[in-house]
């Protein structure tokens, strides 16, 4: 099926992968070193997410709002079916031609985002294992 049961699995289920990147001894330091707030809205939940750099004060790699009240701009928005992030966290959709086919509007600094993806890479598996573990109806 592959489909998220409630916009509460979609967000228990995100702050389980950005906690996954945010305390991975690589991806955490390197996504807070590139610095790129992003905004997330995923349209079929009526949900939004902004993610930023933790500062030095904080005890983070990233921090991330389930609202759009927050205190910094996000250099990144992106607007996408909770279906696509599913795909994406799968490693299933690639994100530039996501956007090209518009199953992912994009807008801002687009280019800063893509240079995130290699960084990212290495949650696709842990993704997969955690959906293959405790959410297998999001299984692809």
């Amino acid at each position: 099926m592959s489909a998220f049961r409630s916009p509460k699995e979609f967000r228990e289920v995100m702050d389980r992968v950005f906690s996954l990147m945010d305390e991975d001894p690589d991806m955490g330091p390197r996504l807070r070193d590139a610095d790129v707030p992003q905004r997330f809205e995923f349209e079929d939940l009526d949900l939004v997410v902004n993610i930023r750099a933790a500062t030095p004060a904080e005890d983070a790699n990233l921090v991330w709002v389930w609202s759009d009240d927050v205190a910094w701009d996000a250099t990144v928005q992106m607007k996408m079916s909770s279906e696509t992030a599913n795909r994406y966290f799968q490693g299933k959709e690639n994100v530039a031609l996501a956007i090209a086919r518009r199953r992912i509007k994009a807008g801002g600094d687009v280019r800063a985002a893509l240079a995130l993806m290699p960084i990212t890479k290495p949650v696709f598996a842990h993704y997969r294992e955690l959906v293959e573990r405790e959410y297998p109806h999001l299984a692809l």
